[in-house]
């Protein structure tokens, strides 16, 4: 008859280093876990601040847009006052020649009607 073997409890160094491998993969996961978490509570806010800064920014680029329209505008109004008072300063240079002429056509009637009395007499 064939003895049964005993069992006995030894250490397998092999078994040993594996389990401590294992045992120091879940500790470095855990601690990698609790780094990535307090890391995203970090950007999560940051996003926020750069969010809250782009808000601003954008605020701020309306009023510029705002301002660069008026002015614009302004610029338009200006540049058909400016037209507008050429043809002011055209229509009564005109006038002024008309003026002109009328008053040497009246010079010339009166003139004439000097020259006709005095004929007369």
């Amino acid at each position: 008859m064939v003895a049964t073997p005993k069992w006995r409890f030894a250490y397998n160094l092999n078994t040993l280093v594996i389990l401590i491998g294992f045992a120091g993969g879940v500790a470095a996961w855990g601690a990698t876990w609790e780094r990535l978490s307090a890391n995203q509570e970090v950007h999560a806010s940051s996003i926020d601040r750069l969010d809250k800064r782009l808000t601003a920014a954008e605020v701020s680029l309306r009023q510029l847009d705002k301002h660069e329209l008026r002015i614009s505008a302004v610029e338009k109004q200006a540049a058909e006052a400016a037209t507008s008072m050429k043809a002011v300063e055209n229509t009564l240079n005109s006038l002024s020649i008309d003026t002109r002429v009328m008053r040497e056509i009246l010079q010339r009637i009166e003139a004439s009607q000097r020259d006709g009395a005095q004929l007369g007499q």
